[in-house]
């Protein structure tokens, strides 16, 4: 039996849950990323599978990961997701001719990449345009000129519309076509720290440098569980 719980940003509930619920039926929990949580939290949706054993109740959690993707890139190349596998990913959403938070973003984001330029080779930097009308590879390629961005591991990504805005729920965003809004889209500010294997680590600010100093603290954490970097 299989059952989902929304823990969004209660990483350590899940476990006081099944005590408090369960009354001491459960013989044994398997969470194999226990051991992970205790560096940095997995956030998002995940699912309780219950299965028995020998006669004992096990319980397996199974943890939200990153969706899979297929964009263009500002080079016109298609990019999908299973070519990130194995590295630590940041992702966020913007739009080219966004005249409020997204300015802020692109400083924010453009500043992490250049404070890790010295583990580059582990980390990759997703910025997804939630107005594909406009931000085709051409535009991208101009707003990476504009913004002054010299990045070998930072892909800026155009896709269909409706399926971007989904994607932006997936990584806790929210994007959408708004006229009433300067630019003419309203979206999130939000920078997802995602691990190596594809579980979202951490929610940052983009436009808010504290939050941003505290995810690149939180990605050498990772590079020190996982690459054994220090």
């Amino acid at each position: 039996m299989k059952k989902r719980i929304n823990y969004l940003l209660l990483p350590f509930v899940l476990m006081s849950v099944f005590t408090a619920c369960q009354g001491g039926a459960v013989e044994e929990v398997n969470d194999p990323m226990a051991a992970k949580k205790e560096i940095l939290p997995i956030i998002g949706n995940r699912d309780v599978q219950y299965t028995t054993k020998n006669g004992r109740e096990i319980v397996d959690t199974i943890y939200h990961t990153m969706p899979n993707f297929a964009y263009l890139n500002q080079d016109s190349v298609m990019k999908t997701s299973k070519e990130f596998e194995g590295k630590i990913k940041v992702v966020d959403f913007f739009f080219t001719h966004c005249p409020s938070i997204c300015p802020p973003m692109t400083a924010q984001m453009r500043r992490l990449n250049m404070n890790t330029k010295d583990v580059a080779k582990h980390l990759e930097f997703l910025s997804f345009s939630i107005d594909p009308e406009r931000d085709n590879p051409t535009r991208l390629r101009e707003y990476i000129k504009e913004k002054d961005i010299h990045a070998t591991n930072w892909n800026f990504f155009t896709g269909e519309e409706d399926a971007t805005h989904q994607l932006a729920k997936e990584f806790f965003n929210g994007a959408e076509r708004n006229k009433e809004i300067a630019g003419g889209f309203g979206h999130t500010p939000y920078f997802i720290l995602v691990d190596k294997e594809g579980y979202p680590r951490g929610i940052y600010d983009g436009t808010n440098p504290d939050e941003v100093d505290k995810l690149e603290s939180d990605i050498r954490k990772l590079l020190k569980l996982e690459y054994k970097v220090k």
